[in-house]
């Protein structure tokens, strides 16, 4: 199966390379890079623009510069823009911007950072997919109240791939290979049929072996990769007020399970052997992770008189996940916990309904406008099985979100723009579920005893938004200063708890400058964020189970700065923030120092079996005062180039990328067990270009270096996860 697939991407890239020859003569185009940095064009504002141009705190990747920058996945994206973490929890990635964004695994909560796939809102689940024919990513900090949606506290990324092309026949087609098994089959061409009707068709096809040797029974294989993903897309223009344009994407990713050890210090870190290294495995059980997902979007969009566009995106998704976990990851049990042999079983599928419309006035007048209206409904269905002490979790949650907003723009002077936008947001959940255990124990019913259900209904509301104003006081420099308030919403955990939703309060001005007569580029923002009921996962003493709380304040503060240079063939960039914040008055349960096993309800006066004492010493941790969760106070990020013109065309690049990011906390309880280390990474890439010819080499994690990306928490066992170590790739590409 594996094999057919790869040779049936090679085939495709190759029949691509073919058709580039078939189709277009050889050319011996000057490759040699331009003498000014080029203008890079954003829609975060609904409109395309000149990202100098946008009062907005954001990071713009072109496609080249993804792969210039080794930004491959979602989580590579906290190495190449400032105050971003991708914390690696297995299930889901917690994105956060300036620390605000997901810190809980519940499928209750939502993601603080709004994603969107060609303008499609992402749930949290099934984003580790490898980028592909990407025409930009877009990353902006803050809350974005007005235009994206309730859940957007932290900040927005956008990910937009390359859209059909009328009347062009372009593509290009990649074959590539590597350490640890790599192959990368990937490819793309865009057809025009006719004067009216274009076609993109795109594929990513790649695998590559485990990191990790598992020195357990089953041999697992996990943390290795086999995806196939493949986008569709087309484009209509049968009149020219009219367009559609229309995109189906399949994912398909298997990674036969999740890669951890034990934390040492937690109910199972003394079953790892002494002296393990970080890719030696214990597992003692079978683990796997199949994702799946399929997204179709239809973007229409109409010129209407005076002006006028009216804009309609309309999509469906359907995410799944099947994971098999060995939750204590260890084969061989020393400590009493550990004498069961700690499993799960988790199923997990979000179906996703999107409609937005949007009425856009011309920009070139005194006063433009954005009005517009949001539908979304979320199906999410979850089934856990845990086997060490039977227990059955069963979630199927129904949510609505609403929202209907405007922006006003008003040109005060030919220098001087203001500018108010509100949105009014609706969310409702509808939930049904419960949590059986110890079915099959002698004392409990036959089919378990039901402690929680985890139903209910849950609706909140929030009007939010932004008052802004912008100042050109000289050609190529804007000052901003806005004021903008954010806000994500709550939830359920049973029918009669919850947790509140989020807002926070967004202070910031900025300036971006284009200067040395379009050599350089520079950003730099300063910011203050009033932070309200920030959501974290804890245990919820009335069951012994997950469940999502609230710290009722925090603040945040910090400054951010962005430049590009180019002279000629010299290429460099560079980003760095400093982020302090700060939780308010807040205690919390220290998983780690509860009893070893599995956490259960608080016991009742004289109980001693069968349930969990959060009322003993030690447990209660007061957290007031602490940094916030994923909030790294430092981040920097640098890349530098040279373009060599070499003989007959040729063109070579080197290139080197440095990351850092300062150590964060993950875990509520702030356990040094759970403290994620700062870490340092470079990166390189070598291209050799002639005419429509690519040659890379490709070297991720060049320095080898051993990190942490995040845990994974259950009580007091917790689990940690490893970035992948240095890897090696030859790619070759043709364009045409």
């Amino acid at each position: 199966m594996r094999e057919s697939k790869t040779i049936a991407a090679a085939l495709g890239s190759v029949s691509l390379l073919a058709l580039s020859h078939a189709a277009m003569a050889q050319t011996e185009a000057a490759a040699s890079a331009p003498a000014q940095l080029q203008e890079v064009v954003v829609t975060a504002q609904k409109r395309s623009e000149n990202v100098q141009t946008v009062p907005i705190s954001m990071t713009a990747l072109t496609g080249k510069s993804l792969t210039e920058k080794s930004v491959t996945t979602l989580a590579d994206l906290q190495f190449a823009a400032p105050s971003l973490s991708v914390e690696n929890a297995g299930l889901t990635q917690s994105v956060n911007i300036r620390g605000i964004g997901l810190a809980s695994g519940s499928p209750n909560a939502a993601n603080g950072v709004a994603t969107y796939v060609d303008g499609v809102f992402q749930p949290p689940i099934v984003s580790a997919g490898s980028y592909y024919d990407l025409a930009d990513v877009e990353v902006l900090r803050g809350p974005q109240g007005t235009f994206v949606g309730s859940n957007s506290t932290g900040g927005a990324i956008f990910i937009n791939s390359q859209s059909p092309k009328l009347g062009r026949l372009e593509g290009y087609g990649m074959l590539g290979g590597g350490t640890y098994g790599a192959l990368l089959g990937q490819g793309a061409v865009n057809l025009p049929l006719g004067d009216t009707l274009a076609v993109r068709v795109a594929i990513n096809d790649q695998q590559h072996d485990s990191y990790y040797t598992d020195h357990g029974p089953y041999h697992d294989k996990p943390g290795r990769l086999d995806e196939l993903d493949y986008r569709l897309g087309i484009q209509w223009k049968p009149a020219s007020f009219y367009q559609a344009t229309f995109k189906l994407e399949s994912i398909q990713r298997e990674t036969g399970g999740y890669a951890y050890q034990p934390v040492p210090g937690t109910t199972y870190g003394s079953d790892l052997p002494a002296g393990a290294a970080w890719h030696e495995l214990y597992y003692n059980a079978p683990t796997a992770n199949n994702e799946r997902a399929i997204q179709g979007s239809l973007t229409q969009q109409f010129q209407l008189p005076g002006d006028i566009t009216l804009k309609s995106i309309t999509a469906y998704q359907n995410k799944q996940i099947h994971n098999l976990y060995d939750v204590d990851a260890a084969e061989v049990p020393v400590s009493a916990a550990a004498t069961a042999n700690d499993t799960e079983d988790q199923f997990v599928r979000e179906k996703v309904y999107t409609q937005e419309f949007d009425l856009l006035s011309p920009t070139e007048r005194t006063l433009s406008w954005i009005a517009g209206g949001y539908f979304q409904r979320n199906r999410i269905d979850v089934i856990i099985e845990d086997g060490a002490f039977p227990t059955h979790i069963l979630v199927q949650n129904k949510k609505t979100t609403l929202g209907v907003f405007g922006q006003v723009s008003y040109r005060l002077s030919p220098t001087l723009v203001a500018t108010v936008g509100l949105r009014y947001s609706n969310y409702s959940v509808d939930g049904s579920g419960d949590v059986l255990i110890g079915a099959g124990i002698p004392g409990f019913p036959p089919g378990g005893l039901d402690v929680a259900n985890t139903g209910g209904h849950e609706e909140d509301h929030a009007l939010t938004g932004k008052a802004n104003i912008d100042w050109t006081f000289a050609p190529h420099n804007l000052l901003y200063a806005f004021v903008a308030r954010g806000y994500k919403s709550g939830g359920i955990e049973t029918p009669t708890t919850g947790f509140l939703k989020e807002t926070v309060w967004n202070y910031e001005i900025g300036w971006k400058s284009t200067l040395l007569d379009g050599h350089m580029k520079t950003q730099l923002d300063a910011f203050y964020n009033d932070y309200n009921n920030f959501q974290f996962d804890t245990v919820d003493t009335a069951t012994g189970q997950g469940a999502v709380q609230n710290v009722p304040s925090a603040t945040i503060a910090g400054v951010e700065a962005q430049a590009q240079v180019q002279y000629g063939g010299l290429r460099g960039d560079a980003a760095a923030s400093y982020v302090h914040s700060r939780l308010g008055d807040y205690k919390v349960i220290d998983q780690n120092a509860l009893p070893a096993g599995p956490t259960q309800p608080q016991c009742a006066t004289g109980q001693t079996v069968g349930c969990t004492d959060y009322t003993a010493p030690g447990v209660i941790r007061d957290i007031s005062g602490a940094p916030n969760l994923f909030s790294p106070e430092f981040t920097f990020n640098a890349g530098a180039e040279y373009a060599f013109d070499i003989a007959d065309g040729f063109v070579l690049t080197p290139r080197m990328n440095y990351s850092y990011q300062s150590s964060q906390e993950s875990s509520p309880s702030l356990d040094a067990f759970y403290k994620i280390p700062g870490r340092s990474l470079v990166s390189a890439l070598v291209s050799l270009e002639h005419g429509p010819w690519l040659a890379q080499l490709r070297v991720t994690n060049a320095l080898n270096k051993i990190y942490v990306t995040g845990f994974s928490v259950n009580g007091g066992a917790g689990d940690r996860f490893y970035g992948a170590p240095r890897e090696v790739m030859f790619v070759l590409q043709r364009s045409f």
